[in-house]
């Protein structure tokens, strides 16, 4: 019997400095489906080197983004990747395997996460990064929600667990992780206002607790030393950090987070 054909599918805003070395691992693939978003640099002409199922356009949320790659797909079964993510060989080769008899379904594959030029294995979990991604899937399987940070994702079928993974390059370094979490902190309270329920600043100490602990003891997190502490106290910052950037803006909408007068009249 015939192994199912697959798409590889790849969405990219502004990655010029990933995305070739991305699409290179892809060569197994039946077809290349590559989104640009909003791309003002040179990741068009890098993505036609390889392939020329381009959709180009601008979309303000991730899940229609994600939406719009997998309508394009030709083929049932999609390998939905990042441009800072790579495919090994021996991923690609568990992934063909699979596609000879697969069930009706999606497949967790593992993720190996990097900070710069080191694999961290331990401490990962919240808005840091995931362990496993269901990025192998048939078509009818994966459906992608409209929030605008972590969109919730529903899946349906057979769940199989790939034993090969995926290689991540999360951060180029510290500053960069710092940064991510000051981006989807502020993009996380955008999801509560919308959501009417922000929750409250008690709830959010004891998360910071949960939160690290789950990080740094539960997954192991002090294993990588220095880096699995910090981790840990990202994990932790970042319900505290949502929730008060969230009551910051429901101030400023209700036009009580004004400046003081310092020089007041009379």
């Amino acid at each position: 019997m015939a192994r199912q054909p697959v798409s590889a599918l790849v969405v990219a805003h502004n990655e010029e400095t990933q995305l070739d070395a991305c699409l290179a691992t892809l060569g197994f693939a039946d077809e290349i489906i590559v989104v640009l978003d909003k791309c003002t640099d040179g990741s068009e002409a890098i993505a036609r080197r390889y392939t020329d199922r381009i959709i180009a356009g601008s979309w303000p949320l991730e899940g229609p983004r994600r939406r719009a790659g997998i309508d394009a797909c030709a083929h049932p079964w999609v390998l939905e990747i990042d441009a800072d993510e790579r495919v090994t060989p021996e991923l690609a080769a568990e992934l063909l395997r699979f596609l000879e008899t697969p069930p009706q379904g999606y497949a967790l594959v593992p993720i190996r996460n990097f900070i710069g030029g080191r694999e961290i294995v331990y401490g990962w979990g919240a808005y840091n990064g995931v362990g496993a991604k269901p990025i192998l899937f048939h078509k009818d399987a994966k459906d992608w929600g409209d929030q605008p940070v972590h969109p919730k994702i529903v899946l349906r079928g057979t769940r199989t667990r790939f034993s090969e993974g995926l290689i991540h390059y999360v951060d180029k370094d510290f500053a960069d992780t710092l940064q991510r979490l000051n981006r989807y902190t502020s993009a996380h309270a955008l999801d509560l206002v919308d959501s009417g329920d922000i929750g409250t600043l008690g709830g959010n100490l004891r998360r910071m607790v949960t939160r690290f602990v789950k990080a740094y003891v539960q997954r192991k997190g002090y294993k990588e030393g220095a880096t699995g502490l910090l981790l840990g106290i990202f994990a932790a910052l970042y319900p505290i950090l949502s929730y008060l950037k969230a009551r910051e803006i429901l101030e400023r909408r209700e036009g009580s987070a004004k400046p003081p007068d310092l020089y007041p009249s009379g």
